[in-house]
C-alpha cells in the first residue's frame, strides 16, 4: 500500500529513541520530510546520526526543544515552518513516560507535573503548529497514548487519570478541527524500552535470559501475544494513522497492546 507521504512534511516530538525515532525512520523511508526534537542534545545528535544512515539531510530537521517550554515550542514551529515551506502535513505529539504510585503515595507536587506533562506536550505543539497544518491540503495529528486512558490501573492512578484526560482532549480536537485536520491516537500497552532493560538489567535472577525474562513479565501481565511490542509496531501504527490512506479516520484510539486490553 503508498500511505501517500511522498512530498509530505512531519513533525514528531520526542523522536530521539524509541517509539519517536522508529516513527521518524519510517516516515523518511515512505518518502516524507521529517523534523525531529528532544530536550537532550547528545540523545538529539545520536538521533540524527542514525536517520542520516538511510535520508538524505535536506529531509531531516532535528532542533532541541522541550516541549513544555512554550518559548522553545514556538521557536521550533518558526524553523518547521522556515524549512518545510510554511506547511505540515503531520504532527506526532510523543513525548512522556508513566509515572508508578498510588493514591496515597502521589503528592501534590507529582498530580501537578504529571498532568501538566500529559496535556501540555499535546497542547503546546498543537497550537503552535495549527496554523502550518491549516496550510496543508491533508493534515494530520496523532498523539501517542496509553492504553491506562481506557484501562486505569491502580499502582499508576497519576498517569491514568492524566493518559484518560489527554484521550478526551484528542477527541474532542476531532471534532473541533474536523473536516480539515484529523486527529487519532494510539492506545500502547507495554512496547520495549529502556525502562524495560533497566529493569531486566535489575533482575533477581542474573542467569535468567532476557527472552525468557520478558515470557514471564508477559505471562504476568497477561499479554496473549506472550511478548512485549516493539517500538517500529508501534511507530507503524502512528505513520498508518497520520496517512492519506487513513483519509476517513478520525477520533479513533487504535490499540497496539498485543491483546492486553479487557474492555470492550
Amino acid at each position: 500500500m503508498n500511505l501517500g507521504y511522498s512530498g509530505r512534511s512531519a513533525v514528531v516530538t520526542g523522536g530521539t529513541s524509541g517509539i519517536g525515532l522508529a516513527t521518524a525512520r519510517i516516515l523518511l523511508a515512505e518518502g516524507a520530510k521529517v523534523a525531529i526534537c528532544g530536550r537532550d542534545l547528545a540523545r538529539l545528535e545520536a538521533a540524527t546520526q542514525a536517520l542520516l544512515a538511510d535520508a538524505a539531510p535536506e529531509n531531516l530537521l532535528a532542533v532541541p526543544c522541550d516541549v513544555l517550554n512554550r518559548d522553545a515550542v514556538a521557536a521550533f514551529a518558526a524553523s518547521v515552518s522556515d524549512w518545510s515551506g510554511g506547511r505540515l502535513d503531520l504532527l506526532v505529539n510523543n513525548a512522556g513516560q508513566g509515572r508508578v504510585s498510588t493514591f496515597a503515595s502521589t503528592t501534590d507536587d507529582d498530580w501537578r507535573q504529571e498532568l501538566d506533562l500529559k496535556f501540555f506536550s499535546q497542547i503546546l505543539p498543537i497550537r503552535a503548529f495549527r496554523p502550518l497544518l491549516d496550510a496543508s491540503t491533508a493534515p494530520a495529528i496523532v498523539g501517542v497514548n496509553s492504553l491506562l486512558a481506557a484501562q486505569p490501573e491502580a499502582h499508576m492512578v497519576c498517569t491514568s487519570a492524566a493518559r484518560a484526560g489527554v484521550q478526551s482532549l484528542l477527541k474532542s480536537l476531532a471534532t473541533e478541527f474536523a473536516p480539515h485536520i484529523r486527529v487519532n491516537a494510539i492506545l500502547l500497552g507495554l512496547v520495549d524500552s529502556g525502562q524495560w532493560q533497566r529493569r531486566f538489567e535489575a533482575r533477581p535472577d542474573q542467569a535468567q535470559s532476557r527472552a525468557d525474562w520478558i515470557a514471564a513479565l508477559a505471562k504476568t501481565k497477561g499479554i496473549p501475544l506472550g511478548r512485549l511490542g516493539e517500538p517500529d509496531e508501534a511507530a507503524r501504527a502512528v505513520v498508518f494513522l497520520g496517512s492519506p490512506a487513513a483519509s476517513y479516520i478520525t477520533g479513533a484510539a487504535l490499540e497496539v497492546s498485543g491483546g492486553v486490553s479487557r474492555f470492550i
